[in-house]
């Protein structure tokens, strides 16, 4: 009997280890599915809803970049604008458009907001910077976390230098950036986000040191024209990756192991039979 119960907890701690060394690879891919269903949704609605605006939908963002750029600091005064969420919000969802990185294989759908529902799985607009639309005067914020164990999202942005692009697609448009400037600044240091006259900024915001958080790294995109026709990438979510497919194999294995070890009944052994071999004429 104690034997049986040192297997079966030996058996339940293998299991709980398992899930937590997959846990990462297993979240993150989940993740990246969500991530993709949810920008070719976005993508459906683009290219067959005849009913959408473009034109106005452009016009209403970029009155609302310019009223931006004129208010004194709109990074902390932003407020002074009360449409904020109903721009860009084609599916009332909040979602605005998304990022391609191609260097670093993420494309990431982008949200109004940096709350945590936001940040925990995609890419959130710092409210105050400009839209994502482009146009001269225009300086927009992005930022996603790095490190997250259920989300790759921004985890390798510091790979990016100086010539490589970036993509933003919103609505019925892609908009190509070259990566011009990276700097690590403290978390108060406004001076590298805000909106320059005449210049068509955006920067990719993130946490830095990896794992210690207390900085952060600007990657800063200009505006370019685009060298080419959209392409799709292919994100870690589509591909069968080998520490996806052990656990799930290996788990349902292990937990026929532990039932038929609890159902399983011990074969009781009879001692006097072997008695009887070992000493045929009596101890």
């Amino acid at each position: 009997m104690r034997k049986r119960k040192t297997t079966i907890i030996m058996i339940i701690f293998f299991f709980i280890g398992l899930l937590t060394l997959f846990y990462p690879s297993l979240s993150n891919y989940y993740n990246e599915k969500k991530q993709s269903r949810m920008i070719s949704n976005y993508e459906n609605i683009i290219n067959s809803n005849n009913f959408i605006d473009f034109e106005k939908e452009k016009e209403s963002a970029i009155n609302y970049n310019i009223a931006l750029s004129k208010i004194k600091e709109p990074l902390l005064n932003y407020d002074r604008l009360n449409n904020y969420y109903d721009l860009l919000n084609i599916n009332k969802d909040g979602m605005m458009g998304y990022i391609t990185i191609e260097k670093i294989k993420v494309e990431l759908p982008i949200y109004h907001g940096t709350s945590n529902e936001v940040l925990n799985s995609s890419v959130g607009h710092i409210e105050g910077s400009s839209l994502p639309i482009g146009g001269l005067t225009t300086h927009s914020v992005l930022s996603a976390h790095r490190g997250l164990p259920s989300a790759k999202l921004f985890t390798n942005l510091d790979r990016l230098e100086i010539g490589d692009t970036f993509k933003i697609t919103i609505l019925d448009e892609v908009l190509t950036y070259q990566v011009d400037k990276i700097v690590i600044v403290k978390p108060n240091n406004r001076d590298n986000i805000k909106i320059e006259e005449n210049k068509d900024y955006i920067t990719l915001l993130t946490c830095t040191p990896y794992g210690i958080n207390t900085h952060r790294l600007l990657v800063r995109g200009v505006r370019i024209e685009n060298t080419k026709k959209k392409s799709y990438i292919t994100t870690e979510g589509f591909k069968i990756n080998n520490l996806i497919v052990v656990p799930i194999l290996s788990m349902p294995i292990i937990l026929l192991l532990l039932i038929i070890t609890i159902i399983k009944p011990v074969k009781r052994v009879n001692i006097n039979k072997y008695e009887e071999f070992l000493y045929p004429h009596g101890r």
